[in-house]
């Protein structure tokens, strides 16, 4: 089995970078660097056949930062296909809207830490 990454996906995620939103330059902030209870986060990430917003490989956890379009039926549809693939591999999804990551971000945060606990909690 052929474990290398599409280089395409990869150029994609880096380009992701580049473009990211208000809401995830924000979160990005937080994250950074083990600015977040020590941990480390990437930002735009492959899990094929994915690209998710941020990822703690320590803890397993996803996050993912959702615009309006993810409001929408389609879009619906395909985060719930997209979180079920991601469980499957044993990760924690958790998703915010970008409203509130730039206008309560201290809600969003707090949450975030009680998920990184229970985590932390749990893991081996």
């Amino acid at each position: 089995m052929n474990n290398k990454l599409d280089p395409q996906l990869l150029i994609f995620a880096k380009s992701m970078r580049h473009t990211a939103t208000d809401a995830e330059n924000l979160m990005w902030q937080f994250l950074r660097n083990k600015h977040f209870m020590d941990l480390k986060f990437r930002r735009q990430h492959v899990i094929a056949p994915y690209i998710v917003d941020f990822f703690c490989h320590e803890l397993g956890l996803v996050i993912e930062l959702d615009g309006s379009q993810h409001n929408m039926d389609d879009g619906k549809e395909y985060d719930a296909e997209r979180t079920l693939f991601l469980e499957a591999l044993d990760l924690k999804v958790v998703r915010y809207w970008n409203h509130d990551v730039l206008g309560n971000t201290e809600v969003v945060l707090e949450h975030l830490w009680e998920v990184c606990c229970e985590l932390k909690s749990t893991s081996p």
